[in-house]
């Protein structure tokens, strides 16, 4: 059972604990009542259900750093995770520098979970059940997929201050 308990699903923490304890202190266009108004279904839904699977996903993946590969994917992932949380900290601290007001400044949450999530796939190249065959990229697929939903999502929103 202890084999199991080591997964992917752990790198996955540290930003979702973020989105908890910082979610009173995003601006106004980030939270859950003005983020979701007026969303539409096409986007909502699935954006909800890749976010699901691309969450879950790595809770099947073995975390393991013992390949070259999976060592880029460690660091990929620790950059990455650096980057999200600048992203977010800008948002926090400045809400209205020019930065914030950007739309390159808006989406980075949005679009930055791509470096770390990619180290996520790096590091869990198979799940626990290799008889299903899995194969790395499908992981990479349904995180590009899921991010198209939320950078429309968050574009929308952007769309709407402007």
């Amino acid at each position: 059972m202890a084999h199991y308990i080591r997964n992917c699903f752990w790198l996955m923490v540290p930003s979702i604990l973020l989105l908890f304890i910082a979610a009173d202190r995003l601006p106004p266009a980030f939270q859950a009542e003005v983020f979701w108004h007026d969303i539409p279904r096409f986007i909502a839904w699935p954006e909800n259900l890749f976010r699901a699977v691309v969450f879950a996903l790595p809770a099947f993946m073995p975390l393991s750093i013992k390949t070259t590969r999976q060592r880029r994917g460690l660091a990929l992932y620790l950059f990455g995770t650096g980057v999200y949380f600048a992203s977010w900290l800008a948002l926090i601290i400045a809400p209205q520098s020019w930065w914030s007001l950007s739309a390159a400044g808006f989406l980075a949450p949005a679009y930055t979970p791509l470096i770390w999530l990619s180290g996520i796939g790096l590091i869990g190249e198979r799940l626990f059940a290799s008889r299903i065959g899995f194969r790395p990229w499908m992981f990479f697929a349904l995180t590009v997929v899921f991010l198209g939903f939320h950078i429309a999502h968050t574009a929308l929103v952007f769309g709407r201050l402007s």
